[in-house]
């Protein structure tokens, strides 16, 4: 066992330590404030991604909340909408209901009045027909009446007896 490694001299600790030393003061002085500066560096790029994770779930749950709120608010819209359109279609249908009993009334109150006018009208053409009927059947009988002569002069002188009486 004669390995310098596992039992090392003096000269060889002695040497060990100073370039140990050496080496400790070269990364001491140049090699650790980078490393630490990158370490440093590393750490708020790792805590601002971690609070920017943290910004972005906060806005993600606003946001969320927000289309909660705008569907909320939509859905009330759309059903306020719907509420409208079926109060102006049941209106339209009510308004369309009316004009078209008015119309019938109207339709019906003319028929009336045609109905009213064409049966007068028959009746004066009846009274018409009547009193032409009448006439020459009184022409007939008086001319049956007035052939003779003794006769129409009695006629005449009674019917100007009933005239000066009336």
């Amino acid at each position: 066992m004669n390995n310098p490694l596992v039992s090392p001299g003096l000269g060889v600790i002695f040497w060990m330590l100073v370039s140990f030393g050496i080496l400790a003061f070269i990364l001491m002085k140049w090699g650790w404030p980078v490393i630490l500066k990158a370490l440093d560096k590393r750490e708020r790029d790792i805590n601002d991604a971690l609070n920017s994770a943290e910004k972005v779930r906060q806005e993600m749950a606003a946001l969320k909340s927000d289309n909660e709120k705008l569907l909320a608010e939509a859905k009330v819209q759309r059903d306020e909408i719907l509420r409208n359109a079926r109060l102006t279609g049941e209106q339209i249908i009510e308004e369309a209901r009316q004009k078209a009993t008015v119309e019938a009334d109207r339709i019906v109150e003319s028929a009336r009045e045609n109905i009213n006018y064409e049966k007068l009208k028959a009746m004066h053409d009846l009274k018409n027909q009547i009193a032409t009927l009448s006439i020459e059947i009184a022409e007939k009988l008086i001319k049956s009446e007035l052939s003779d002569k003794e006769r129409a002069n009695d006629f005449v002188k009674k019917e100007l007896d009933n005239a000066k009486l009336n």
